[in-house]
């Protein structure tokens, strides 16, 4: 071990080359773990907002069949207040359903103003199907959302934009030229893959949006947010909205459904392939930097125990067995793979480090992550060293000791 030790310390040049390799290797692998396994997090937490058992009763799939012809959804009608209004009357396994819309507007306070704001215009069921917090004010009282009064709760970018560090609460905001008196403030969520944040939005009874938007228009994408009971699966509900839904539209057994029905699961699925693949590519683009390291550390390896043949020849004269010299070597090829894989997962901190404090993308290096990058420099240190350690293990003493 600690011959393994000098041998490295001695020879400096032939170990920052071989370390080089190694450290490229595993910064290439971890790397991209690591983006992917940051990516794939944000992503699955965006996917947890729209509700695990939440049905979306919209005109438009988020599958897509690629011989499916488009004109179908264009003919098809959009969900509506009294289809809303069935569905609550009428399902035995939903909790609670939302009839929602959203566009964007630019909103205004005296001479501030907030452009491209996501206005989000829905019933008083929505705080029941979409998870968020309000960090001063309240939500909207019953009597609000069902006699449509002019009230909004904004994010905390729009209240920052209008407000600067003034409290929102009680003051009164234009939308579309109307006024409207802010209730409440959205406690910080942060940005979210699909753009779902309410940092970035105005909500409003959907009642009052009546009011100032035309609720019929295709640009606003309204949808019915159905969440299911305690117990039901998401299955079950969708199978029950189906059956409330062709009833409500009066569809013939032998026609098409004229609505979708979609749930976050679709969308789970489709990147859970999507992130088999990227895994796949950055395990094989990993594995050629980790061979190209492997293969340095192997011919540094040969070139150490040429060196050091006389070395050898002393030892085993003096009687060390050939496990001695083959751990020895071993030791070397291992210890010099674990630094340089150290090495690059302290480059990789360091990245992650300054790309957070940069930019607003939460990339973190995880426990597995570094546990991996362990252990593929142990094994490639090991693979690497076992030829040479056999060989020089098999040298003959007398023959190793008169060697030039």
């Amino acid at each position: 071990m600690f011959s393994a030790v000098s041998s490295l310390t001695t020879n400096r040049v032939r170990t920052f080359l071989s370390l080089l390799g190694i450290t490229i290797g595993i910064f290439a692998i971890i790397s991209v773990f690591t983006v992917v396994d940051s990516l794939e997090r944000k992503i699955r937490e965006s996917i947890e907002s729209l509700g695990s058992n939440v049905i979306y009763i919209q005109k438009w799939p988020w599958e897509f069949s690629n011989d499916y012809p488009w004109w179908k959804y264009i003919n098809r009608p959009l969900p509506n207040l009294n289809e809303y209004e069935e569905i609550k009357r009428r399902s035995e396994k939903a909790e609670a359903s939302a009839l929602m819309i959203s566009t964007s507007r630019t909103v205004q306070y005296g001479g501030n103003s907030a452009d491209n704001a996501v206005i989000i215009a829905a019933s008083h069921e929505y705080e029941d199907i979409r998870t968020f917090d309000i960090e001063k004010g309240r939500y909207f009282s019953p009597i609000e959302s069902v006699k449509g009064r002019p009230t909004a709760i904004i994010g905390v970018d729009i209240a920052k934009a209008l407000f600067s560090k003034q409290n929102p609460t009680g003051k009164i905001i234009k939308l579309a030229g109307f006024k409207l008196m802010v209730v409440g403030v959205f406690k910080k969520e942060g940005s979210s893959m699909f753009n779902n944040s309410v940092d970035n939005q105005v909500l409003i009874p959907i009642n009052y949006a009546r009011n100032i938007i035309d609720l019929r228009s295709d640009f606003l994408d309204p949808m019915i947010m159905v969440r299911a009971k305690a117990g039901i699966s998401t299955l079950e509900l969708t199978d029950e909205l189906r059956g409330i839904m062709r009833s409500i539209r009066k569809l013939k057994p032998l026609e098409e459904d004229d609505f979708a029905l979609n749930r976050a699961s679709m969308i789970s699925q489709g990147f859970d392939q999507l992130f088999k693949v990227v895994d796949l590519s950055g395990f094989f683009i990993g594995i050629l930097s980790i061979l190209v390291g492997g293969f340095g550390i192997a011919n540094i390896m040969f070139v150490s125990v040429k060196e050091r043949t006389k070395i050898i020849g002393i030892q085993k004269a003096l009687g060390a067995k050939r496990f001695f010299i083959l751990n020895q070597f071993l030791y070397e090829a291992i210890i010099l793979s674990l630094i340089g894989g150290i090495v690059g997962l302290l480059l990789i901190f360091t990245g992650t480090v300054f790309i957070r404090y940069y930019t607003d993308l939460e990339i973190a290096l995880s426990a597995n992550n570094i546990i991996l990058g362990i252990l593929i420099s142990g094994v490639v240190g090991l693979l690497s060293g076992l030829i040479p350690a056999y060989a020089a293990a098999k040298l003959d003493p007398v023959k190793a000791m008169g060697s030039n």
